[in-house]
């Protein structure tokens, strides 16, 4: 039987992998991982790195640090850390805290290895700043290599993950739609069923769209295409309003990730949830995946979910 139709407060608790720097987008991330704890009793990993920037050598901002420089930040992040495995204990969540030396990265893919985590919550951008720009966020490389679902979380979007209403699932066809909306159920309250959008984007052969004004056949090129999305899509949207959601289909023209963050804020959407894949290294350094994208540019939390 489907996980959908399934009574979500038996469901064994997950553990679930918190990043951390102490920012405040890592605390809108906590915030949403302690409602998921609360839902079934979920324990909490709340992992933290400690990597420590080289020091400049040259300029105004040139500082003489002290020998023990290193020892005191470690121990600085130790008592950060338990201070907030402090604080969410106070809510009768279980928590333990988990402090490594690294790049965030490792850390946070070492804590999903070392706890058998089910899930992690990381918030899309921390203290970096302008570093995003240059070296891309840690989320996105979590995204692109984590094994377990990621849940990201904006800065400044404090909406609760009980008032959501509607979930956008960009599906390409293949058979991870059905996985990905077995995690989101999961994510969801019990009960909770919103407004679902299964969104495909196709895109046109690259010769083909400067030419749509000047042939008759181009637009029923296009036309073909979004009739095939929702002939694909149909049996998975009646399964679904079986069980009990609201379901839309909707097939778009253009590039993935623009198409899906394009929507995500024009319908005012609550959630993304889709599938990821890997690419080549080629490909990450030159494109990026559409999931890691996605990320970068949708106004709501997004739930990526690693296709097998």
């Amino acid at each position: 039987q489907n996980r959908l139709l399934e009574d979500r407060m038996t469901a064994p608790a997950r553990t679930i992998v918190v990043a951390t720097d102490f920012s405040p987008t890592a605390a809108l991330a906590l915030e949403r991982a302690c409602e998921l704890a609360k839902l079934r009793g979920d324990k909490l990993v709340l992992a933290h790195a400690v990597s420590i920037e080289p020091v400049p050598m040259a300029g105004p901002e040139l500082l003489v640090l002290p020998v023990d420089y290193e020892a005191k930040i470690h121990e600085a992040s130790e008592k950060a850390l338990q201070s907030l495995v402090n604080e969410i204990r106070t809510k009768g969540v279980e928590v333990t805290g988990a402090l490594s030396m690294g790049p965030p990265v490792d850390v946070v893919l070492e804590a999903v290895k070392q706890h058998e985590a089910d899930m992690v919550v990381i918030g899309t951008r921390g203290n970096s700043g302008f570093k995003h720009l240059l070296l891309g966020s840690v989320a996105e490389a979590v995204v692109r290599k984590c094994p377990v679902p990621v849940l990201t979380i904006h800065p400044g979007d404090e909406r609760s993950l009980a008032s959501i209403a509607h979930v956008i699932v960009p599906t390409d066809f293949s058979d991870e739609a059905s996985h990905v909306l077995d995690q989101l159920a999961e994510l969801l309250p019990a009960g909770v069923h919103p407004k679902l959008s299964l969104l495909h984007v196709y895109q046109l052969p690259v010769i083909v769209a400067p030419l749509m004004g000047f042939a008759p056949e181009m637009p029923v090129l296009a036309e073909d295409a979004r009739d095939e999305a929702h002939k694909a899509l149909d049996p998975l949207a009646e399964k679904l309003r079986a069980a009990g959601y609201e379901v839309e289909v909707i097939g778009r023209e253009g590039d993935p990730s623009h198409v899906i963050s394009d929507f995500t804020e024009s319908s005012d959407a609550d959630l993304v949830v889709m599938g990821t894949r890997g690419l080549s290294k080629i490909e990450q350094v030159l494109l990026g995946s559409t999931a890691e994208r996605v990320v970068q540019h949708a106004k709501c939390p997004v739930l990526t979910v690693r296709r097998s």
